[in-house]
């Protein structure tokens, strides 16, 4: 059937978008099954921990979900018995509940808890504390057997400080414990400290990192550990001398491979690699998209096939098999199993696959841009029941993903599946400054936020049209949060984009600046500049200062309890916007914080996205 881009009809409807791809929390093996974390938009987007077996270990109200660092991470753990270990969403403290029983409360009121790592039967956590002032956050080790619930001095403090702190690592024979830190101004990405430490002695050793990663233990004096000296994280090795120093740092693998282990420390869950029992790991490499190897002690590599290739996390190992959670460039997001010598890849978890016939496949592409080549995905159109006339070029909708400093991978998606499958393309960018292609294009945005994103996006979007895959009058563009950022910041540029969607986006860099918590506290000061000096670039930049010059239509969309980029950001671009006369929706979602999570707000959100996109391009949908 022959129909105009954009009135195409399409399976995917907003409430199928809503629960097609569950966001997935870790996972682990526990006794014969596989656990794992997974949100429920139907109920609000709490957190749940499910199982194998069919069993919802984690009942409402319960929430698995922490904010330690604001992003949270690792906010459950399992033992093989099925005891549950959990950061509770409403109080922050961690709870352990017995198969079949209530939740009882291991920790005290007040501070948060997260990056929870239970070994050798014992229980850490990295804990923040804003009650105190300065701020206060550490790593702790929590008794199991619920003494410190109201008594913070049963818990044993390993480390504790005004930094910042992740990935607890204990040693096999209990003696000591490693972890990652660093302190402002610096992010973990740029500069991050790995530390050892005796427990029970007041001795530490710091050997040589740049942008440490995920310590784990290979024997009691030998850690591995992931690092970018070279530019791209990859594994390094690291013994003890019998008194515990360390020595010289070597890389696990000779050659330099032109791909990361490991991206920005945003969340404290993720686990790039895990070490088999043979002395083998099994690490992700990330270029853009994502692959995993086998890693030999000798150093040497072989691929592992499996269909998980984005954001990958191997999350735990028993014997030869790994768990595996992530995205997919050829099914829905999940979770696997994969036996590392049989080659057996079981899918345990994760969203219903869709009919292929109906997800774009994602192209790679490399644009030439003013400050290099830009990366980006490109998502056809693609519906196998309509075609459109003749000679028309299609719609799109260029994506700008959030961070700055993070990435996207090409996967496969619902989400993008929603458009395509309507007849609007997408173009999903990782512009200069994105991860997963090395520091060296990582650092590009540094001073240069608001330049060199805009740039490359405008670039990427023109390359697109360029070269006849798109109509140059219809390409609209959307991003939340940072991407919010980039988006408004282009359509203060003009002359590209049709129109402009903002999810929770950044206006004013002084009114970020200003109600930035702690872990982005001198973030913008790497993107743009320290204050007050940069004061005048920071006026320069916001799309809020040239209001004046954004002359297409803009849906700004907002979490009322966002407490990292406030309400009053999108309200003041609301009020500049109707001002000025220029057409605009503003939505504000009371209930939602930093990130759209209740399937009542997705649908709604996804309505009013294809509802703009068809007003301002001149379609009308099918549903």
């Amino acid at each position: 059937m022959t129909a105009p881009y954009g009135t195409w009809s399409s399976p995917f409807s907003p409430a199928a978008i809503a629960t097609a791809s569950p966001r997935i929390d870790g996972a682990r093996f526990v006794g014969a099954d596989v656990w794992w974390g997974e949100s429920v938009p139907a109920e609000g987007g709490r957190v749940t921990v499910r199982s194998s077996t069919g069993e919802i270990v984690l009942p409402a109200p319960w929430s698995a979900r922490s904010r330690v660092h604001e992003y949270g991470g690792g906010a459950w753990t399992a033992d093989h018995d099925g005891i549950l270990y959990f950061v509770d969403a409403k109080d922050q403290r961690i709870h352990r509940m017995p198969r079949g029983g209530a939740p009882e409360p291991l920790t005290p009121p007040g501070p948060a808890h997260g990056g929870l790592r239970l070994q050798g039967g014992r229980l850490f956590a990295v804990r923040e504390d804003l009650t105190r002032d300065p701020h206060v956050r550490g790593i702790v080790e929590i008794p199991l057997d619920g003494s410190a619930a109201h008594d913070a001095d049963a818990l044993t403090v390993i480390a504790e400080g005004a930094g910042f702190y992740a990935h607890p690592a204990l040693s096999p024979d209990g003696s000591r414990i490693a972890w990652v830190g660093w302190t402002a101004p610096r992010m973990p990405w740029q500069e991050a400290s790995l530390v050892i430490a005796d427990i029970g002695r007041d001795t530490r050793s710091v050997p040589p990192a740049r942008a440490a990663l995920q310590p784990e233990w290979l024997g009691d004096d030998e850690l591995v550990y992931a690092d970018d000296p070279s530019g791209r994280w990859a594994l390094q090795r690291l013994r003890l001398d019998a008194a515990g120093r360390p020595l010289p740092v070597e890389p696990v693998t000779a050659a330099a491979i032109d791909a990361d282990t490991g991206y920005g420390l945003w969340v404290l869950g993720n686990r790039w690699f895990q070490p088999l029992a043979d002395g083998r790991i099994v690490a992700v490499r990330t270029n853009g998209r994502d692959d995993l190897v086998v890693v030999s002690p000798d150093g040497s590599a072989r691929p592992l096939v499996v269909p998980v290739d984005g954001h990958v996390s191997v999350d735990d190992v028993s014997g030869t098999r790994v768990l595996l959670s992530g995205n997919s460039s050829t099914s829905a997001p999940g979770v696997w199993t994969v036996d590392v010598d049989a080659g057996a890849v079981e899918r345990i978890a994760g969203g219903a696959p869709a009919d292929p016939s109906w997800m774009p496949p994602s192209t790679a592409l490399l644009v030439d841009g003013s400050h290099g080549p830009v990366h980006a995905f490109a998502y056809a159109p693609q519906n196998p029941e309509q075609v459109a006339p003749e000679g028309e070029l299609p719609p799109y909708i260029v994506f700008v993903h959030g961070g700055p400093t993070a990435h996207v991978t090409g996967a496969a998606s619902a989400a993008i599946a929603f458009y395509t499958s309507r007849g609007i393309g997408v173009l999903d960018v990782n512009y200069g400054g994105s991860s997963g292609y090395g520091r060296d294009y990582r650092e590009r945005l540094d001073g240069q936020w608001g330049v060199v994103d805009v740039d490359d996006v405008i670039a990427a979007a023109r390359g697109l049209a360029d070269a006849g895959l798109a109509d140059p009058a219809r390409i609209a563009i959307r991003g939340g949060s940072a991407g919010g950022w980039t988006v408004l910041s282009a359509l203060v540029r003009g002359g590209t984009f049709a129109a402009g969607i903002s999810r929770y986006g950044v206006a004013d860099l002084r009114m970020l600046a200003a109600h930035s918590h702690d872990f982005e506290a001198h973030y913008i000061e790497g993107l743009v500049g320290p204050l007050p000096d940069a004061e005048d670039v920071y006026v320069e930049r916001s799309p809020l200062t040239h209001v004046d010059r954004i002359d297409v239509p803009v849906l700004l969309m907002q979490g009322g309890e966002d407490r990292v980029v406030p309400p009053a950001q999108a309200e003041a671009i609301r009020d500049a916007l109707r001002e000025r006369g220029v057409d605009h929706e503003y939505v504000l979602y009371p209930t939602e914080g930093h990130g759209f999570r209740a399937a009542e707000t997705i649908v709604d959100a996804l309505e009013r996205e294809l509802a703009f996109l068809g007003r301002v391009f001149g379609f009308t949908a099918a549903d």
